[in-house]
């Protein structure tokens, strides 16, 4: 993906442009809640609120909290019991527990290895039967989102659900587009 550090005021322009099934991808974020008791949500490298307003829709009285490493990004973020925290997704999260953990295309910016330790920490904070919902660019066939070298560090799909196998979840991928994947976690 193009380097968005970012521009809050140009950043959904220009992801839409980069990423054509942004809508849809948020739209299932949010849909992979559905339906469940969800209280308490942990939204990692929230930017701009994108996912925190979907995951709002369906769980209006979910309490929030939004994790970027961009304080501007997060300034954007006008949502009622939102927790907004300036951090990377290499630091620790906040201590749990969460009901529910997402995350929409952050994690690609990691390398392997630190992809591994995050996941291993979102366990940590989740409930027992908790959910990690995770959509981001992967290496695909198609590849359709433009990536700058070093800073983006998409992995494969199937390689990130054996890391979070690994880690403590029963996870599957929920839905695929070019070069974009949702992957649902669920903590063992």
């Amino acid at each position: 993906m193009s380097q968005y550090h970012f521009d809050p005021e140009t950043y959904l322009d220009l992801i839409h442009e980069d990423v054509p099934a942004y809508e849809e991808l948020q739209a299932r974020i949010a849909g992979a809640l559905a339906g469940r008791a969800v209280e308490t949500v942990l939204d990692l490298g929230a930017g701009t609120g994108e996912t925190a307003r979907s995951v709002r829709d369906v769980h209006p009285e979910a309490r929030i909290v939004a994790v970027d490493e961009s304080e501007a990004m997060l300034a954007r973020i006008v949502l009622a019991d939102v927790e907004l925290l300036v951090q990377r997704l290499q630091d620790p999260l906040p201590p749990g527990p969460f009901d529910a953990v997402v995350s929409a295309l952050a994690v690609h910016h990691l390398d392997a290895g630190e992809k591994r330790a995050l996941f291993a920490r979102i366990r940590d904070v989740l409930h027992a039967g908790g959910r990690f919902v995770l959509g981001d660019v992967v290496v695909a066939d198609a590849e359709v989102a433009p990536l700058s070298d070093g800073y983006d560090k998409p992995d494969r799909a199937f390689d990130q659900l054996g890391w979070l196998r690994e880690a403590g979840f029963h996870a599957h991928i929920e839905w695929e587009c070019d070069d974009l994947a949702l992957i649902v976690a669920d903590r063992a």
